[in-house]
């Protein structure tokens, strides 16, 4: 009677093994990565009371060399992660780096009470804490130190000196969309994409009529 019941066990943690297998085949891997580097809990004062909101500063990349910052308020924090990541990615830019995926020469900035300084170094990899380090690991950046050389502890403001240093070598990013199915440079016929003809002439006559 024992051996049947181990049998039973030994199916069931099959199926469950089946299940867990074929659960992760299905998800779609992102555009670009995300790193959350501040939450905040913004109050507003209204004649009824405070109104409670959340504000995030996020950063995007696709470690290829393209990084974006963003910003997002809302009264969840969830819908404050999503309108920040749309925000990074309108305010995506693509960096000219080198051939070692590395900047071409030092850079520095200052935004508000904060001041960064990068700069490129041969063979010792990413060497940088804090905000910088994240930005510049999202964009992909290798071989660079970089610096807050203020004293400001502020992320939000440390996070945008540092695009605003990157901003130098950087230029405008557009996505790549793949090209249409042109063969020899002829526009496809309803036949190639696979529309029959004779409905494409039922809808002329109808627009003519």
């Amino acid at each position: 009677m024992d051996k049947p019941k181990e049998n039973i066990r030994d199916n069931n943690s099959g199926k469950k093994n089946n299940n867990l297998r074929g659960s992760s085949f299905g998800r779609v891997k992102p555009e670009f990565d995300q790193k959350i580097l501040n939450i905040r809990r913004v109050t507003r004062v209204v004649a009824g009371g405070r109104r409670f909101s959340f504000s995030v500063a996020l950063v995007a990349g696709d470690k290829k060399g393209s990084v974006g910052l963003g910003l997002g308020k809302a009264g969840d924090t969830a819908l404050a992660i999503n309108k920040a990541l749309r925000n990074a990615k309108k305010n995506m830019v693509k960096l000219n780096l080198t051939k070692t995926m590395s900047i071409p020469h030092e850079l520095s900035a200052k935004f508000s009470s904060s001041q960064v300084r990068l700069m490129p170094n041969k063979g010792r990899g990413l060497v940088a804490g804090s905000v910088v380090r994240d930005i510049v690991k999202l964009s992909g950046v290798k071989d660079i130190t970089g610096k807050i050389v203020s004293n400001s502890k502020n992320k939000l403001n440390n996070a945008k000196a540092v695009m605003s240093a990157l901003s130098q070598i950087s230029s405008k990013y557009v996505k790549i969309v793949p090209e249409v199915a042109v063969v020899n440079n002829k526009v496809p016929t309803p036949e190639g994409v696979g529309i029959p003809t004779e409905s494409v002439g039922k809808v002329y006559r109808e627009i003519e009529k």
